[in-house]
């Protein structure tokens, strides 16, 4: 008995009862690990054993499954029809139905009471009692979980001694934040006798970094076999994975393969001839409506010569007819309106339809040329064919008049009863009598004709009676065309022909004109082409220039609409590109203050580009020209020029001047009187401003030094060294009947040296003025050097060190030898009111003395000392 019912079936639970409890072995209360179910379902091989659970859409796709079912089980188990609802779960969830239904037992499953337990609870009472003891004795150990849970504990106790600053996402040992947290100078440091102490540290700090590495190796170790064998399956499941999908690959790419050549055997032809037929049918209706676009179009011109010829009747009747065509025909059509919806286009939009305008009329007129050039040969032809024939019919009138003598003469002999050989040698025969007969009675590639007086005319007249039925001629294709008599053309309505066919071509080509300067001028109406930059004006002037060749090469003729078009516009856009230039640099001179300005590494190229004979702008480089500093001087030919941030500025706008010239030749003329203009202003400006002294007005300075002075003189010099190129590069460009124009740059150059002297003339008199100040009060007396000569040097070094690095050497000698010759001139005159002579006295001597520290303190001056400044004149000759 109790075997077998320790062999009965008995009832697990999971509830707390300690009744049904029982104790299992600790290597049995965990479950195993177990693999990660399959990601990618196997593919039905045959095998049954290999067939995964969920429903194949190859196998079970005429198979209902519970896949199928879509009833939603709450709104069918809970009914609504009930008019309260129970608090019991059942009833409450599943109706009362469910409550009230009694449930048939089964008759395989046997009654289950208490009394079958009652021998097993006998047997296992003791023995629960018993572990119950052993139990609160010595509690069992769970060493599973508690050596998971010690480990863990132990791990997170070991990782809590690496600094946080290691665990950190922006961990960086390039941030000098960090690589000082991390390493800290103070264990490097060796100096102050600290040595084996820092060694120490140093040693100390390595160990425990090692010691952190090792925790984190440990970690992850740990971490790696824990997951050890999730890992090899995921490895294993990626393998097959990329296996099924390897297969699928293939199969989708042979599916694909036999789907493109189902598409291209059943599917593209059959398409393409239904594409081909919807667009000739779209083509036909937009046919039509061009057509009734056009006679719409023309409905104004029309009404305005009904109403001309007083018409009204008609004109209404024409008014009426086309508002109802437009309202119904051409309802939603804003064709009409070929300039507003243009105008809303930005440039290069506007720029590619005017190039595809500009393609099509190309294609246009090349058609139109070929379309003439083969009906200009069949006229040509057929005027040669005509000269031909006439050519033909002369030759063979002259041979049948010879024919008709010699006929006569063969006659008479033969009625003498003489043979034609003794009446003609052999060599006496007419050629066309010879000619003649050959043709007669020699004919190896014809049927011969017959010799009887009846044959012979039967055969002229079948033939002369087909030439005048008809005539034909043979097209240059090698095709004969028959031509009646009633339309044959004569040769001076062939030749008219011939010569109005060239007519039409250059019709042809004015009409593309005009039609081109329609479209330009209407998108030219809202001032659009005058406010285009430099470069889309170029580009637009490129693309007009290269139609209008085109057209001359095509039609071999000019035409002048567009060119004037192009010419008007270009008019407008120079003087606009003057007008932006000429403000900007009157904006630039008035809040000049005339000193000297850095040189960007952007215009020493620019210089530089110059130099070797180019004029034009090169392209920027942003980063070359960061990291050049900029220069002190521009360097223009081995020459230092120290200059202003205007003449910078100025030297660029002339350079634009001079490549617009390029871009656009037609506007070389206009150019060219435009940047005198510009040059003039400059010149004429800055006279104002610094030797009018209009700059303490306008930019507010105090006064005009002579550094000012020095610094507008060189200026104006780098502008005069770049006249000659600028000359030279206009005249490159210039017809040789317009050279003329060529004086305007010899006018510049003139005013420009004028102003020039005029400043070297302003920086003497600065000296004059107070030459005429300090000696006016000079007396020979002691000591020396006088304070009147100490003065005079002290300015003249001034005056040295404020122009010597702006100008020149040579020119510095000049101008100092100038304010010497004043020097002398004011000395000379001073002296002789003193009645000093040259006597070798006390006075002479004194006044030698001042005049050798003069002389001394001037030759000192860096670039002065080779200079000759002839102290001797100060003296009055004697006489």
């Amino acid at each position: 008995m109790a075997s077998s019912h320790s062999s009965s079936p008995v009832p697990q639970s999971n509830s707390s009862d300690a009744f049904f409890k029982k104790e299992m072995d600790a290597s049995k209360r965990f479950r195993p690990v177990q693999s990660l179910p399959d990601v990618c379902p196997k593919e039905p091989t045959g095998d049954p054993s290999n067939l995964c659970d969920s429903p194949s859409l190859v196998v079970d796709q005429h198979r209902w499954t519970i896949y199928h079912s879509k009833v939603n089980l709450p709104a069918a188990l809970n009914d609504p029809r009930l008019a309260k609802r129970e608090s019991d779960f059942f009833t409450k969830t599943w109706g009362v139905d469910f409550v009230d239904t009694e449930v048939t037992p089964s008759f395989y499953l046997p009654q289950i009471t208490k009394e079958h337990f009652a021998l097993y609870q006998q047997e296992i009472t003791p023995r629960e009692k018993i572990h119950e003891k052993c139990k609160n004795i010595c509690p069992p150990k769970d060493t599973f979980d508690r050596t998971l849970l010690h480990t863990h504990d132990k791990s997170r106790r070991d990782l809590e001694q690496v600094p946080k600053i290691f665990m950190k996402p922006d961990f960086a040992l390039e941030d000098s934040i960090t690589f000082n947290a991390v390493l800290p100078w103070s264990h490097f440091n060796t100096a102050g006798g600290k040595g084996n102490r820092d060694a120490a540290s140093s040693k100390l700090l390595q160990e425990k970094l090692s010691h952190y590495l090792d925790i984190v190796e440990v970690n992850i170790a740990h971490q790696i076999s824990l997951r050890s064998e999730a890992f090899f399956h995921a490895m294993t499941s990626q393998h097959e994975l990329q296996d099924y999908l390897r297969k699928t690959s293939q199969a989708v790419k042979l599916l694909r393969e036999k789907i493109s050549k189902i598409d291209k055997v059943m599917c593209e032809g059959s398409l393409r001839v239904l594409r081909l037929s919807l667009t000739r049918n779209n083509c036909i209706k937009a046919y039509n409506k061009l057509k009734l676009m056009a006679t719409v179009h023309q409905t104004q011109p029309t009404v305005q010569l009904l109403l001309s010829t007083s018409e009204f009747v008609g004109a209404l009747d024409l008014i009426a007819t086309t508002q109802e065509v437009l309202q119904q025909e051409l309802q939603g059509i804003h064709s009409f309106r070929l300039a507003d919806q243009m105008r809303m286009m930005n440039f290069p939009q506007w720029f590619d339809l005017l190039k595809n305008i500009f393609s099509k009329f190309t294609i246009f007129l090349k058609r139109i040329k070929a379309t003439l050039n083969i009906i200009r040969s069949v006229v040509l032809l057929v005027l040669d064919k005509n000269q031909k024939t006439r050519d033909l019919e002369d030759t063979l009138q002259k041979d049948s008049a010879k024919d008709s003598t010699v006929d006569t003469e063969v006659a008479y002999l033969t009625h003498e009863g003489m043979f034609i050989s003794d009446a003609f040698g052999e060599g006496d025969l007419p050629p066309v009598a010879a000619d003649t007969t050959s043709q007669r009675n020699i004919s190896p590639n014809s049927e011969p004709c017959s010799s009887d007086s009846v044959s012979e005319p039967e055969c002229t007249t079948d033939s002369s009676s087909s030439k005048e039925q008809t005539s034909s001629s043979v097209t240059p294709g090698g095709v004969e065309i028959m031509i009646s008599d009633d339309m044959k053309l004569t040769d001076l309505e062939l030749g008219r022909l011939a010569n109005n066919i060239q007519e039409l071509l250059y019709n042809a080509s004015d009409i593309c004109h005009d039609r081109s300067v329609k479209f330009l001028m209407a998108r030219a109406k809202d001032g659009f082409l005058e406010k285009l930059n430099s470069s889309e004006f170029v580009a637009l002037s490129r693309l007009m220039e290269g139609f209008i060749l085109d057209t001359e090469q095509i039609c071999g003729r000019k035409s002048m609409s567009l060119r004037g078009a192009l010419q008007s516009q270009a008019n407008k856009f120079v003087n606009r590109f003057h007008e932006e230039r000429k403000t900007k640099l009157s904006l630039l001179l008035d809040n000049e203050r005339w000193k000297q300005a850095e040189v960007p590494a952007e215009f020493q190229d620019l210089v530089d580009s110059v130099s070797d004979g180019r004029i034009s702008l090169p392209e920027k480089k942003a980063a070359a020209a960061e990291e050049r500093k900029p220069a002190e001087f521009l360097i223009v030919e081995g020459q230092k020029y120290a200059t202003v941030g205007t003449v910078l500025l100025l030297i660029r706008i002339i350079l634009e001047y001079c490549q617009c010239v390029d871009n656009i030749p037609s506007i070389t003329t206009d150019m060219l009187t435009r940047l005198s203009d510009l040059l003039k202003y400059f010149n004429s400006r800055s006279c104002q401003l610094v030797l009018g002294a209009g700059a303490l007005q306008v930019v507010g300075l105090k006064t005009i030094t002579t550094k000012n002075l020095a610094l507008s003189s060189r200026c104006l010099q780098l502008i005069v060294h770049y006249i000659p190129i600028i000359r030279a590069h206009f005249e490159a460009r210039l017809q040789p009947k317009q050279f003329s124009m060529l004086r305007h740059f010899d006018h510049i150059t003139k005013d420009y040296h004028d102003h020039i002297a005029e400043i070297s003339a302003k920086l003497v008199a600065i000296m004059d003025s107070l030459f005429d100040k300090l000696l006016s009060k000079y007396e020979v007396k002691a000591p020396v050097p006088s304070a009147c000569f100490r003065n005079i040097c002290k300015q003249m070094a001034k005056m040295h060190e404020a122009i010597y690095d702006l100008l020149p050497e040579e020119q510095t000698q000049m101008l100092f030898l100038r304010i010497n010759a004043s020097y002398k001139l004011h000395l000379k005159r001073q002296l002789a009111h003193l009645n000093v002579v040259n006597d070798g006295g006390p006075q002479n001597g004194l006044v030698t003395a001042d005049v050798a520290f003069y002389t001394g303190n001037l030759q000192a001056l860096k670039g002065l000392n080779n200079l000759d400044l002839n102290m001797a004149e100060i003296w009055e000759q004697k006489r």
